[in-house]
């Protein structure tokens, strides 16, 4: 029994898979994680493993936030993504990212139940990348204006053939009117004359 009884007090240790969060230098960085459904969450601790010196990305425990077990570098600038936990979200927003703040994160989360008369902890962890950087990024502004551009461009050539084929058009319509014209006044001119001028002209 003793044996049982030292098994529930330790720690059951729960990880999830690494997530992978990519934003640009000035952005928040939401960083998600999720409290299991139904536990009693007494502890909440994100922290970042590759700081050499001591403190947390963010402390809560006895429902509030701890700033001052919060680390230098992130004090003021991390925030839960909503203070009500509803539904468990112990997400966290880190604001006005840089480049320093790449690195991987993991929030842990110990929760309580009794079990047999035992207090039993469990602790879920989740780890998430966050990368900061300009690349890999596509631009939605300078994308748009391409589009603009190639719309401009193709719609410029169009413009062009149908300004071409019009003039063409115009071109052909007054050629033919001068034709005409041209051939109504020899008419005209040949039906005034006198018919023995015809027949001289025959003659000749």
């Amino acid at each position: 029994m003793s044996s049982v009884v030292v098994f529930l007090s330790l720690p059951i240790f729960v990880a999830s898979a690494l997530q992978e969060v990519k934003v640009r230098p000035g952005q928040d960085a939401t960083l998600q994680c999720q409290d299991p459904r139904g536990v009693n969450m007494t502890l909440l601790e994100w922290s970042r493993p590759e700081l050499l010196s001591d403190g947390y990305v963010f402390f809560f425990q006895n429902q509030r936030s701890y700033e001052n077990y919060q680390h230098d570098f992130f004090r003021g600038r991390v925030e839960l993504r909503d203070p009500s936990m509803k539904d468990g979200d112990v997400s966290v927003i880190v604001r006005n990212v840089s480049i320093s703040d790449t690195g991987t994160y993991e929030c842990l989360i110990t929760t309580t139940s009794t079990r047999g008369g035992q207090r039993v902890l469990k602790e879920f962890k989740h780890s998430i990348n966050l990368t900061v950087t300009d690349s890999g990024f596509t631009d939605e502004n300078t994308e748009e204006r391409g589009e603009e551009a190639r719309g401009e461009k193709d719609g410029g050539v169009k413009d062009k053939s149908v300004l071409v084929a019009v003039t063409v058009s115009v071109l052909a319509v007054l050629l033919l009117a001068v034709i005409v014209t041209v051939a109504i006044k020899i008419c005209r001119r040949n039906a005034s004359k006198p018919k023995s001028d015809q027949r001289d002209e025959k003659q000749v």
